[in-house]
């Protein structure tokens, strides 16, 4: 019904004169521009690789979804698309860039080449904790050690896997000399090269498409974590675990610019309060509950493990993890060093 229809439907019994009319049509618009319920919702669109119902698409996404709704009023109303549905895992960025998503999330190892310089906190030994390494990535990007990697999107908040570890089908893996000849999936190109410096054959593929690489027979095992474990159903074909870490993937969750600026202010105030080193944590918290989960499904299915303590200084593992560190600051260069370093000096503040 529009405003002047409403007046006429009031004024009639109402023995309304016109000045009351006037004043009544003035309040009624006033306050019909005051109720940001009645304006129309802007739908925002996230695309993320986690399966559909999985504990990080509830918790964490569609978690993010119901607050920025609630804080806004009901004036953001957020679609989760899961699965890589929307995106695919290694086009989930771009696809940000382009405006098919407004947010989304992935791993930056999907993107290859693309994120050199964030990638330093994925190097042996930066963390031990999704927490811990979360803290470390989220706090890098805030005091703007790679702005520029992300120059074309707005980041709202990064976390990072916690370690990932040596899993097989077939036997365990004690030392490196034991990965000759095995099919591997790589997480990330430098453990990638890794591997294949051991005699490994390294196999690139995002991770839902491990489980049926697994079940094929592509694949004889893989380094993972924890949580992608678990989340992925991995321990029911792995039953051989080496924690010995090799890598820690960075992840992100980033908006569309162009959709950022076309918010008013308050709705913008609404995402800025919905990101950073807040989410950046809780992204952790819900991965270090899939860490504790994912292993304690493997001890209570009876699977065997080996457990690599200061894996840096291990007289085996140690070398071979040094020189993957060394290798991938002198590839890169430029600001990599530094980043390595500010990394390794925020491991104590993070590790709080």
């Amino acid at each position: 019904m529009t405003l002047s229809k409403i007046v006429t439907a009031l004024s009639p019994k109402s023995g309304l004169k016109s000045v009351y009319k006037s004043a009544l049509t003035g309040a009624l618009a006033a306050a019909l521009l005051a109720t940001p319920a009645l304006a129309e919702a802007t739908t925002l669109r996230i695309a993320h690789v986690w399966p559909g119902g999985s504990m990080i698409d509830r918790e964490l996404f569609q978690a993010w979804a119901e607050s920025v709704e609630e804080a806004s009023d009901g004036r953001l109303q957020v679609q989760v698309f899961p699965g890589a549905t929307l995106t695919g895992a290694d086009s989930a960025y771009q696809g940000v860039v382009n405006g098919i998503a407004d947010i989304g999330a992935t791993a930056q190892g999907y993107n290859a080449g693309r994120f050199p310089l964030t990638q330093v906190v994925e190097l042996p030994g930066v963390s031990a904790s999704s927490r811990q390494g979360s803290c470390i990535l989220q706090s890098l990007y805030d005091q703007g050690h790679f702005d520029e990697e992300y120059s074309d999107t707005r980041p709202l908040f990064m976390f990072t896997t916690g370690p990932g570890y040596l899993h097989t089908k077939e036997r365990l893996i004690e030392t490196p000399a034991d990965l000759e000849g095995l099919r591997l999936r790589r997480p990330t190109p430098v453990v990638g090269d890794m591997f294949t410096r051991l005699g490994a054959q390294a196999v690139g593929m995002p991770a839902p498409e491990v489980f049926t690489s697994m079940q094929r027979g592509v694949v004889d095992g893989l380094s993972f974590n924890w949580e992608g474990m678990k989340t992925f159903r991995l321990n029911e074909l792995a039953s051989y675990h080496t924690e010995v870490p090799l890598y820690d993937l960075s992840l992100f969750a980033t908006m569309n610019q162009r959709t950022y600026d076309s918010l008013p202010a308050d709705l913008q105030q609404v995402i800025d309060d919905h990101s950073g080193m807040e989410w950046s944590l809780r992204a952790a918290a819900v991965y270090d509950e899939l860490i504790r989960q994912g292993r304690q499904d493997a001890e209570e299915a009876g699977h065997e493990f080996l457990v690599i303590e200061d894996a840096l200084d291990h007289p085996e593992w140690g070398p071979v993890l040094q020189q993957t560190i060394d290798g991938y600051l002198e590839e890169v260069g430029g600001e990599a060093g530094e980043i390595y370093e500010a990394a390794m000096t925020l491991q104590a503040e993070c590790s709080a």
